[in-house]
């Protein structure tokens, strides 16, 4: 899978570089990510810019990160949906749990609050 992952500020910043987030990458996100929750990280934004399509297998690895954050006490927030991956969000209701943000900026800057 590609991901650029890099830290400002301590939050740790995962842009995934892929068009798809299916059952043949979203393990290797999900072990990605708890690496990192194990390395002490505890604050996250996924940034899903170029992400097209989402299914079962890439939500489920989303909300396992989302629950790792949160037994850290930490946050693990989106950005950069596509209509596409909105769209999955708001049937599965996912939108109501993840914090999504319209650009990584944004998503960034709500940590400081």
């Amino acid at each position: 899978m590609q991901a650029f992952v890099e830290e400002k500020n301590a939050i740790v910043l995962i842009e995934v570089k892929e068009e798809r987030l299916d059952a043949h990458n979203s393990s290797e996100l999900k072990s990605r990510m708890l690496n990192l929750f194990e390395e002490g990280k505890k604050n996250m934004v996924v940034d899903l810019g170029e992400v097209r399509f989402i299914d079962s297998s890439g939500l489920g690895a989303l909300v396992s990160g989302f629950k790792n954050a949160s037994a850290r006490n930490g946050s693990l927030k989106l950005s950069n949906l596509q209509p596409q991956v909105q769209s999955m969000f708001e049937l599965t209701r996912l939108h109501r749990v993840f914090e999504i943000f319209p650009d990584t900026p944004k998503a960034l800057a709500s940590f400081e609050k």
